[in-house]
């Protein structure tokens, strides 16, 4: 990637020196250090200038070319090509791209299609779903009756006959599929039927696995799900905020309603402008190579793990997120996350399914390859990451092969260099 231009990166941090050490901080941090946690990526100089353009100092509230504020005009076509990238994307007629995350987006959708205290049925959060679709101390969780479905015990997948006989008794108005740390393919088109039988609205959250849908790597949600959410960042390279994509034109005016006023109110005008350039990239033929890149880097990760005694849950994954079970090392989750970040490995604790320990300290790492990927590391990269990675989580408080292995991540990083 090129070093994006020094007016839009540097220049104006120069009247804030405090500022400026911080953020230059933290791109020594990426620079020097390997990005393994899922829901992080590196966008392109383009999405970054997109983002700290002036359309920082544009207030607008409404749908493009209906909005409560003037001046609008090219606040109006910004939105519109945003929109009008992610339905060709996705294949889907309609979108909204103001969410400013994928909880606003979640969160919005909930809004405009239930009514508070509607039943909703999502995926537990020890079992891999995303804290917005129902964990207690949100929002979300406060307003609606949730129930929980989890995943086999032996498999650790998703099982359809017990969520079927949990939607049966819970009568959900939603059933939310996709999660945070579930690695494996979803059988939308089962969880559909599901859906109709009780009467329930399909909605997807394909965070975590939107750039392997948009290049066919993964299974479409549509022509399933009613509704579909993302986030931009992750699998997308983009943007940081969410999304909102759906068929039927019914929906539209309380899904839009549901965003705004709904949960939020001026559009993050800078946001969608990074939204347009991470869709325009992900239309670009190389962006199905990036993800397959993605997949063949998480599985040669996982497989490196395995190989040298560590637990992959469901055995291996579908898409760019792997989880890794510790407990054969006597090692929990957070503790090995902080001897990682001292080697330069960014990793993030995890619960698993079934997990005996707390999320405080979970039996798990949560690792990804999309970072990685779009530096340009490929399978032996992955392997030899697996290899520090599995020497690290084993002997955390063995600071010489920490120092080791930090040396050589530094040389790794610097072969494949960011900005």
């Amino acid at each position: 990637m090129p070093l994006p231009p020094h007016d839009y990166f540097a220049a104006g941090l120069d009247a804030d020196p405090e500022l400026a050490a911080a953020v230059n901080g933290e791109l020594a941090r990426q620079r020097d250090g390997i990005e393994l946690i899922a829901s992080e990526n590196i966008v392109s100089a383009c999405v970054l200038a997109a983002q700290g353009s002036v359309l920082t100092n544009k207030t607008v509230e409404g749908a493009a070319y209906a909005r409560y504020y003037g001046g609008a005009e090219f606040a109006d076509a910004v939105e519109t090509l945003a929109i009008e990238r992610a339905k060709k994307l996705f294949n889907c007629r309609f979108a909204n791209v103001q969410p400013h995350s994928g909880s606003n987006a979640n969160a919005g959708v909930f809004l405009g299609l239930l009514k508070l205290g509607d039943p909703i049925l999502s995926m537990n959060v020890a079992a891999g779903g995303h804290i917005s679709h129902g964990h207690p101390a949100t929002l979300t969780g406060r307003d609606y009756r949730i129930a929980h479905y989890g995943v086999n015990r032996e498999s650790e997948r998703i099982d359809l006959d017990e969520l079927r006989d949990l939607a049966q008794a819970s009568r959900p108005r939603v059933i939310v599929a996709g999660g945070s740390a579930y690695p494996r393919a979803i059988d939308f088109a089962g969880l559909r039927a599901i859906a109709d039988e009780v009467g329930a609205y399909l909605l997807v959250d394909m965070a975590h696995f939107a750039g392997l849908v948009a290049t066919g790597l993964y299974p479409h949600p549509f022509p399933h799900a009613h509704v579909v959410t993302t986030t931009t960042y992750k699998s997308l390279r983009g943007a940081r905020g969410g999304m909102v994509l759906w068929n039927d034109e019914a929906l539209s005016s309380r899904i839009n309603a549901g965003i705004f006023p709904g949960v939020q109110g001026s559009v993050m005008l800078h946001a969608v402008a990074g939204k347009a350039a991470c869709l325009g990239e992900a239309l670009r033929p190389d962006f199905r190579a990036y993800n397959e890149a993605v997949l063949a880097n998480a599985r040669a990760l996982a497989a490196a793990l395995a190989n040298r005694g560590l637990r992959i849950v469901t055995s291996g994954t579908d898409m760019g997120l792997a989880l890794v079970d510790l407990a054969s090392t006597g090692v929990t989750g957070d503790v090995a996350a902080r001897a990682l970040e001292k080697a330069g490995l960014a990793t993030n604790k995890n619960m698993i399914p079934f997990d005996p320990r707390p999320p405080e300290a979970p039996s798990g790492l949560r690792l990804s390859s999309n970072a990685g990927t779009t530096r340009g590391f490929g399978v032996p990269e992955f392997e030899r990451i697996g290899d520090w990675i599995a020497r690290i989580a084993r002997n955390p408080s063995d600071m010489q092969a920490i120092q080791q292995a930090r040396q050589e991540v530094l040389a790794l990083c610097r072969a494949f260099p960011i900005y």
